[in-house]
């Protein structure tokens, strides 16, 4: 296996706040490594400088041996055209008018948009991607309706269609099982599995301490920097655990985090999701 992808040193502020003290870790491909920490932990923050979209003040990160757009010095066209082709990046939630006339077709079309020609039309072949896209997720039957009309964890499958389609080899997915419906959690489990065994790296946060045993090839433990990076088994051990929150976490559960900021930290099991 080849790296994919480095971090080095990456400090990231926002303003006086220190969200990432100097993270290092490297990703090989067809791996796929859960991403663990209370919130405030920097997780959110760490998927954005992978993609270049906020500064970084100290460090570096590389995307298949080139610097994103990210690094000091590194800013520009080409920096950012490489980082498009390498990368695709779900957030935690999508900022957009659920009322607006738009259909899951065209939501999951949207990971084209790099590939188009100068006539900025859908060719052939990114319908094909576009369709397979929607068939891993389930969502085909679905695909003419309107993305508001979807219930959140099919809203989620679609996202994570948009960045399938965008055929990417590193994809970036934050709190993919949030807000999801336990089939859509454990469909979303088997599409990243399947993207790992064709060759692809998937980075997932999750709170869901219980499944990512399930699904991920080894694990980070996040809080501002790097407390851990191995195996789910060893990063969940107990006294692992305990450095990253603060407290006891049962590795056997769903648990909901208190902000790492605040001054107490609270950590509940979840009795389920929506």
């Amino acid at each position: 296996m080849s790296t994919l992808l480095s971090c080095e040193n990456v400090h990231v502020n926002y303003g006086p706040v220190r969200a990432l003290t100097g993270a290092s870790f490297t990703l090989d491909t067809g791996r796929i490594c859960g991403l663990i920490g209370m919130n405030g932990s920097g997780k959110s923050t760490l998927f954005k400088a992978i993609m270049g979209v906020v500064p970084m003040h100290a460090g570096s990160i590389t995307l298949d041996g080139q610097p994103v757009g990210g690094n000091r010095g590194s800013r520009g066209k080409n920096a950012h055209h490489h980082r498009a082709g390498l990368v695709s990046y779900v957030p935690q939630s999508e900022e957009i008018d659920w009322t607006f006339p738009i259909s899951v077709r065209e939501v999951v079309s949207m990971g084209r948009y790099r590939n188009l020609g100068i006539t900025r039309r859908l060719r052939a072949a990114d319908r094909a991607a576009v369709d397979e896209a929607l068939a891993r997720v389930e969502l085909t039957d679905l695909a003419d309706r309107q993305i508001g009309a979807l219930s959140g964890g099919q809203r989620k499958r679609a996202f994570v269609a948009r960045a399938i389609a965008q055929g990417a080899q590193l994809l970036l997915l934050d709190e993919p099982f949030a807000g999801v419906d336990k089939r859509s959690e454990a469909m979303l489990i088997q599409v990243i599995e399947q993207l790992r065994d064709e060759g692809a790296t998937v980075l997932v946060s999750t709170h869901d301490l219980a499944s990512l045993r399930q699904f991920a090839d080894e694990a980070l433990l996040l809080r501002g920097d790097i407390l851990m990076h191995d195996t789910p088994e060893k990063v969940l051990a107990p006294e692992n655990l305990v450095r990253a929150f603060g407290m006891e976490v049962d590795a056997g559960a769903s648990v909901a985090t208190g902000a790492a900021t605040s001054g107490t930290t609270t950590i509940s099991s979840v009795e389920g999701k929506n």
